[in-house]
C-alpha cells in the first residue's frame, strides 16, 4: 500500500491542499477559496478562522479515498509578513494583518529613527518597509491598545494552523525572518529590535527548524479534519522558500526565476546576501544551514498578462490561439530583437527589486506609427527581461552564483518569451513537469524529511524532471541589441523618476 504526505499551501486567495505518494507521485490537489478584507488605508484582513475551515475541508477532501492512517505526516506552506493575534487560549483576539496590509508607515518611521537602513538590513537580511509584522504589530499596539493587551502571541498564517492542530505555538525561522525581528543569522528573535519596537518578547513563539515535528494531531482536531489523531505535523515554512524548495532550489548552484503575476529570482546560499543599495533580500530557507537570497519584482508575468489582455481585446477567440499569436511576436514574421526602438518600463505596480519605489509607473517609450502590436508585445517581453536581468547582475557582481535557472509559474508556459529571457540573461532556462504546486511540493518533501520519509532534501530529485530546455540562441549582433537596451532601460527609468515621484 502506498504511503501519503499531505501538504497544505495557504494562499492570499485560497489554500491550496496537495497529496503526494512518497515514492514522489502527485495523487490529487483541491483548492479551497477564501476571502480578503480590503478597505482605505491601505488595509488588508483575514479572517483566521477561514484559514482553518479551508484546511479542514480540502483535508477531508484529499483523504476521502485514501485510509487516513496512510498519512505518514502533514507540513504547510503558508503566506508570509503576516499579524495574527491570539490571546492564552490560542483563540484569535481579531482579524490577520496579512502581507498586504500597509497601514503602518508610521511605526516604519519610527524604527527607522532608531537606526539605520543600512544596519537593520545587516541584522535582519531585509529592508526596513510597513509590509513586515514588526510594524504591523507596532500599529495595533498604539491604535487598539486592548488588543495588544489580550495578545498572547503574534502568528502568521500556517503557524495558526499549526496551533489548531497540535497545540504547539510555534513559528520557523522562514517565517520569523518575514516578521522583520529575527536576527538573520543568528535565527533568533532580535533583543535590540524587539526594544527598538517597543514589544515584548514573549508574544513571540518559539522558533524551531522548518523540518520539526510541531507536535501530533489531537483528538479535536482530527475531529474536525478528518486526519487521524496522532499524525505528525512537520512545522514547514513561509511560501516563497517553500517554493524554492519545490523548484529544487536546495543546495548551492541551483536557482529559480519564478514568473507569476509578481517574478522573483532566488536561490540557495550558505550565506545571507549583503549588497549595495540593497537590491535583494535574504531570507532563512527551509533547508537547515541554508539561506534564500531572493530579488523580487512586482509585476512580472502580471505586465505580460496586462499587455495581452488590453492588446488583444479585439480577440473573441479562446485564450490558447490568442497565446499562439503572441509566441508569434518574436518569430521571423513578428517584432525583432530590441522591438524597433521600443521600451517598456514594467512598473504597473510600482517597483520592489531592483528599484524599491512605490512610486515607479510603467510606460511604453519611443512609440512611433511604425510600432505594432507585435513591437508593443515584445517590448513587454524584453522589459521584463531587463529587469530581471538587473537583478542577476546584482547576485553575480558578488560572486557567480547563477549558472542557470529553472523556471515557474505561468509565464513558463510562453516559448517565445522564455526564449527571450534566455537571451538577454545568457543563461538556459529549464522548465520542470510541475509548474504550479512548488510551494505544496516544498511542503511535502518539508514533512517527507521531518518524520524520515526522506533522508535529505536531494528527493525532490524524484519529484522534478526537466520537460523542456532554452539555451541562448542570440547572434552577436543581436546580443549587442540587448545590450544597448538593457542601458537605454536603466537611462529612461533614471530620466523618469522624478515625474513618477510627482505622480
Amino acid at each position: 500500500m502506498p504511503s501519503y504526505l499531505l501538504a497544505h499551501d495557504l494562499g492570499t486567495s485560497g489554500n491550496k491542499a496537495t497529496l503526494f505518494t512518497t515514492d514522489g507521485e502527485l495523487v490529487r490537489s483541491t483548492v479551497y477559496s477564501y476571502g480578503l478584507n480590503v478597505s482605505a488605508g491601505h488595509r488588508a484582513e483575514q479572517n483566521a478562522d477561514d484559514w482553518w475551515r479551508a484546511v479542514c475541508e480540502t483535508t477531508k477532501t484529499l483523504t476521502e479515498t485514501i485510509n487516513p492512517a496512510d498519512v505518514e505526516a502533514v507540513s504547510f506552506s503558508g503566506h508570509m509578513m503576516g499579524c495574527l493575534c491570539v490571546d492564552e487560549h490560542g483563540v484569535p483576539v481579531r482579524d490577520s494583518l496579512i502581507w498586504a496590509d500597509l497601514r503602518s508607515s508610521e511605526e516604519e518611521n519610527r524604527i527607522r529613527q532608531q537606526i539605520s537602513d543600512a544596519d537593520y538590513y545587516l541584522l535582519t537580511g531585509q529592508r526596513l518597509s510597513a509590509s513586515y509584522s514588526a510594524p504591523k504589530l507596532m500599529w495595533l499596539k498604539a491604535n487598539e491598545p486592548d488588543t495588544y493587551r489580550k495578545t498572547c502571541k503574534m502568528l502568521n498564517a500556517k503557524d495558526y494552523i499549526l496551533l489548531r492542530l497540535t497545540g504547539a505555538v510555534v513559528t520557523d525561522p522562514s517565517d520569523a525572518s518575514g516578521t522583520g525581528l529575527m536576527d538573520i543569522r543568528n535565527l533568533q528573535w532580535s533583543d535590540e529590535l524587539l526594544e527598538i519596537c517597543g514589544l515584548a518578547r514573549d508574544k513571540f513563539p518559539e522558533i524551531i527548524p522548518s523540518v520539526a515535528v510541531a507536535g501530533r494531531v489531537t483528538a479535536d482536531a482530527a475531529a474536525q479534519c478528518g486526519l487521524l489523531e496522532g499524525t505528525p505535523v512537520v512545522t514547514g515554512g513561509g511560501d516563497g522558500p517553500c517554493a524554492a524548495v519545490g523548484s529544487g532550489i536546495t543546495k548551492e548552484g541551483v536557482a529559480n526565476l519564478s514568473l507569476g503575476t509578481s517574478s522573483w529570482i532566488s536561490f540557495a546560499s550558505r550565506d545571507p546576501i549583503v549588497n549595495d543599495g540593497m537590491i535583494s533580500f535574504s531570507l532563512a530557507h527551509i533547508v537547515p544551514g541554508y539561506y534564500m537570497p531572493c530579488g523580487p519584482m512586482q509585476c512580472g508575468g502580471g505586465s505580460m498578462s496586462w499587455a495581452v489582455r488590453e492588446l488583444y481585446k479585439d480577440r473573441t477567440d479562446d485564450k490558447n490561439s490568442i497565446y499562439a499569436d503572441v509566441n508569434r511576436c518574436t518569430s521571423a514574421s513578428g517584432s525583432p530583437v530590441g522591438a524597433k526602438g521600443l521600451m517598456f518600463l514594467p512598473y504597473l505596480l510600482g517597483e520592489r527589486s531592483p528599484r524599491w519605489n512605490n512610486h515607479a509607473k510603467g510606460a511604453y517609450i519611443g512609440l512611433t506609427f511604425e510600432h505594432t502590436r507585435e513591437d508593443m508585445i515584445r517590448a513587454v517581453m524584453e522589459g521584463v527581461g531587463y529587469n530581471l536581468n538587473m537583478i542577476l547582475e546584482a547576485f553575480n557582481r558578488y560572486e557567480n552564483r547563477i549558472g542557470e535557472l529553472i523556471v515557474l509559474g505561468g509565464g513558463a508556459r510562453n516559448p517565445a518569451w522564455l526564449q527571450v529571457l534566455s537571451d538577454i540573461f545568457g543563461l538556459p532556462l529549464n522548465v520542470p513537469n510541475y509548474l504550479e504546486e512548488a510551494a505544496s511540493m516544498g511542503a511535502a518533501i518539508t514533512a517527507g524529511v521531518g518524520v524520515g520519509a526522506f533522508r535529505d532534501f536531494d528527493i525532490i530529485d524524484k519529484f522534478l524532471a526537466t520537460v523542456h530546455r532554452y539555451e541562448p540562441q542570440a547572434c552577436e549582433n543581436d546580443r549587442a541589441v540587448y545590450r544597448e537596451m538593457q542601458a537605454r532601460f536603466d537611462e529612461c527609468y533614471h530620466a523618469l523618476e522624478p515625474i513618477f515621484n510627482k505622480m
